[in-house]
């Protein structure tokens, strides 16, 4: 489990959108994430980070 999230993690740093769907799958949050990343990359990384960790 805690492997998982550290996987999920690196992914995030590396590439935020793959990271998003991995753990949400397509919808807003994906959405959201894409632009981020495009415009904004770090904001994108905070996103897929925020997203992965709040539970």
């Amino acid at each position: 489990m805690i492997m998982n999230k550290l996987l999920h993690i690196i992914i995030a740093l590396l590439l935020p959108p793959v990271a998003v769907f991995l753990k949400s799958g397509v919808g807003k949050d994906l959405l959201i994430n894409i632009i981020l990343c495009i415009f904004f990359y770090i904001p994108g990384i905070l996103h897929a980070l925020w997203l992965i960790t709040k539970e």
